[in-house]
C-alpha cells in the first residue's frame, strides 16, 4: 500500500509543474524583459541625444543664420532629455510623453538635415559626415530596440491575458496589461505621405 507521503509527493510534484506550466515563472520574466528593452530603448535615445550638441556645433559654423531650426533642435533636445520613463510605474500616459517628446526631437533633426542640403561645403566637412553616420546608426538602433520593446510588450500582455496564464496573473500577480508602443504623430504623417522621388 501506498502511504500518505507518497501521495503527498505526487500532488506537490502535480501542483508544481502546473504552476510552472502556467505563468508563475514566465509572467516574471516577461515584466523583467520589458524593463531591460524599455532600458535599451531609452538607452538608443541617449545615444542621439548626446551626438546632438556636436552635430549643432559643427552646423552653426556653417550656417549661423540658421538661429530658428538650430534652436528649434536644442529646445527639443532639452526636452527629450528631460522627460523620462520608470519602468516600475509605467502608464499610458506617461510613455505617450516620452515618445512625443522623441518624436518632437527627430522632427527638429529632420528639419535640420533639410537645412543642410543647402551647404555643400558643411555636406563635405569631414567633422559633419561622422556625426551623421553615427546619428544614422543609432536611428537604426533606436528602431530595432522599439521593436524589441514592442514585442517584449505583446508576449507580456498575451501572459496576464491568455488562458491559462491569465489564471496565474490574476492568482497571484494582478498585472494590468503594459502601454504599447504607438507612433508618434511626426512618424505617422511620414508613414501615410508617400515619399517624393526626385530625378
Amino acid at each position: 500500500m501506498f502511504n500518505k507521503n507518497f501521495f503527498s509527493l505526487i500532488a506537490l510534484l502535480v501542483t508544481s509543474s502546473f504552476l510552472l506550466g502556467c505563468g508563475v515563472q514566465s509572467i516574471p520574466k516577461g515584466k523583467n524583459e520589458i524593463e531591460a528593452q524599455l532600458a535599451e530603448v531609452t538607452n538608443q535615445y541617449k545615444r542621439r541625444s548626446d551626438l546632438i550638441p556636436n552635430l549643432v556645433e559643427v552646423v552653426k559654423g556653417y550656417a549661423s543664420h540658421e538661429k530658428e531650426t538650430l534652436q528649434a533642435v536644442v529646445e527639443a533636445r532639452a526636452k527629450a532629455t528631460s522627460t523620462t520613463i520608470d519602468p516600475s510605474k509605467l502608464s499610458a500616459d506617461q510613455m505617450m510623453k516620452f515618445q512625443q517628446a522623441q518624436g518632437s526631437l527627430s522632427t527638429a533633426l529632420g528639419k535640420l538635415m533639410v537645412v543642410v542640403e543647402k551647404y555643400p561645403d558643411l555636406k563635405a566637412n569631414q567633422n559633419f559626415q561622422e556625426l551623421q553616420s553615427q546619428l544614422e546608426g543609432t536611428e537604426n538602433r533606436i528602431t530595432v530596440a522599439r521593436n524589441r520593446y514592442i514585442e517584449s510588450i505583446k508576449m507580456f500582455n498575451n501572459l496576464v491575458t491568455v488562458f491559462p496564464t491569465n489564471i496565474t496573473n490574476n492568482l497571484f500577480f494582478h498585472y494590468e496589461k503594459m502601454p504599447q508602443w504607438d507612433v508618434s504623430e511626426g512618424e505617422k504623417e511620414k508613414v501615410e505621405k508617400a515619399p517624393e522621388v526626385k530625378f
